[in-house]
């Protein structure tokens, strides 16, 4: 009987390929492709951390940069004045720099400079040289200082440390006068 050709097909075996190399090589390509996926995401996700890192960073830089302004510096004519010790015979000359929040307080407290070095000097003269030759005497100067020009040119006086967060008082804005830094201190 002659056999069909559809028939000899069907009926001749037919080489089979190994499954298992084929399962594997799929199996593998899924593994590779998942893995390029993966490092895709880590390396945009790191990418787009690091990028709004940097510009927080420069946003953050920026607004400190615009609210804090380098102080402006005015030195005062040097100072000598008799101290307060017994006999009368101990004096002090002083180099006093004022450091400003900026150049309008620099130029706000020219104007009053007559008013300022009287008040400081009548500050200077009620001390005695054992007060004004320890830190702590300098720091309590320094101070004084500060008030007595804020009192002068009508400031409010800088606010105290240790109000502590419980305080329910607005945050102060910034004394304009921030420091007196003294160039030279000699007592004889």
């Amino acid at each position: 009987m002659p056999m069909s050709a559809a028939a000899a097909t069907a009926e001749a075996p037919v080489p089979v390929k190994p499954k298992k190399s084929r399962k594997l090589l799929f199996i593998l390509i899924g593994l590779v492709v998942f893995a390029i996926i993966g490092a895709a995401g880590a390396f945009f996700l790191l990418r787009a951390n690091t990028a709004d890192g940097e510009d927080g960073a420069e946003e953050e830089t920026s607004a400190v940069d615009e609210h804090r302004a380098p102080p402006t510096f005015l030195p005062l004519d040097s100072m000598v004045v008799n101290l307060a010790d017994a006999g009368g015979n101990r004096f002090a000359q002083l180099g006093i720099t004022l450091q400003l929040q900026d150049e309008k307080t620099s130029e706000d407290i020219k104007v009053y400079m007559p008013s300022i070095r009287n008040s400081i000097l009548i500050l200077v003269s009620q001390r005695t040289s054992d007060e004004l030759l320890q830190i702590e005497g300098k720091e309590k100067l320094a101070t004084d200082i500060i008030n007595e020009i804020s009192r002068v040119m009508h400031y409010t006086p800088p606010a105290k440390t240790g109000a502590g967060p419980k305080s329910k008082q607005p945050p102060a804005e910034p004394h304009p006068v921030q420091g007196v830094l003294f160039s030279s201190f000699l007592i004889q």
